[in-house]
């Protein structure tokens, strides 16, 4: 079973250049992602009881809650009139999160399979499985959410609340590795993409500083992953825009055959997206 696996990879990064045909599965997900990001995102409750304002939105000082004090800035104390509709609009959007969970990983694992044809580098395959691994964190993230929620309407305590930091902190992480590949695959691609790419890859330092400190920087994980996922779903439309209207790859490589994984510029002698002829 493996070794035809490793027959194919080899088979694949040894053909011809041909236009990726995935691209359009990469750019339908990230359409579909974008669109349904932004109805989640007001499903959501909108404001807190009384959370610190380096949280940003609700969800993400739940998902960083250390204990019921935490709980109660976020939903407000049982005599708070906002508590039932809080309460109420977190449940929805953490089940309506599940689908969302579906999209984005689409979205990055198409793009990765789809930028290891271009570039035909095994490190993006394997970066394919990353974004798969985030979304079954963000599942266990939200079956404890629930658990917690659940008791903290009851007025309980949930044990639940000490596993959380675990799959929050590796959903996160997973999600900024997965832009740093993207980033540095875009930097292979060409000058301008190699400009974006960069910015992608730097745009991934804050996750860090937010899982470190959430009350003063969880809002930036939002415009963190944000940045790695307007790139690809912009290599989506070049890279689809090329296979089906031009009938070429994103990334010509002309003749030459990869016998590396390194990481290395395409030739200048041929015309990429972006760049001119020399």
């Amino acid at each position: 079973m493996f070794g035809g696996l490793q027959h194919w990879i080899e088979a694949q990064r040894t053909r011809p250049p041909a236009p990726t045909r995935v691209w359009v599965w990469t750019l339908a997900f990230g359409i579909a992602t974008l669109l349904f990001g932004l109805h989640l995102e007001q499903v959501f409750p909108q404001a807190g009881h009384d959370i610190a304002p380096g949280y940003g939105a609700p969800v993400l000082a739940f998902e960083f809650a250390g204990g019921q004090a935490d709980l109660e800035a976020i939903f407000g104390f049982y005599t708070d009139p906002e508590q039932v509709t809080r309460l109420a609009a977190m449940r929805t959007g953490n089940e309506r999160d599940y689908l969302y969970m579906l999209l984005y990983a689409g979205f990055l694992t198409s793009g990765c399979i789809a930028l290891w044809y271009e570039l035909r580098l095994r490190a993006l395959l394997a970066a394919a499985v990353l974004p798969i691994a985030a979304s079954l964190c963000d599942a266990w993230e939200n079956y404890l959410l629930f658990d917690i929620q659940a008791a903290f309407t009851l007025g309980d305590y949930s044990p639940a609340m000490a596993s959380l930091p675990y799959p929050v902190a590796a959903k996160f992480l997973l999600l900024a590795a997965t832009n740093v590949v993207i980033g540095a695959a875009a930097t292979q691609i060409g000058r301008w993409w190699a400009l974006f790419g960069t910015i992608a890859i730097l745009a991934a330092i804050p996750t860090v500083m937010a899982i470190i400190t959430p009350a003063a920087f969880a809002w930036a994980l939002i415009p963190s992953a944000a940045g790695g996922w307007l790139l690809l779903l912009a290599l989506a439309a070049a890279g689809s825009w090329q296979a089906f209207v031009r009938k070429r790859p994103l990334v010509d490589l002309g003749d030459a055959v990869p016998v590396s994984d390194e990481l290395q510029p395409v030739s200048s002698a041929r015309r990429v997206f972006g760049r001119r002829r020399t």
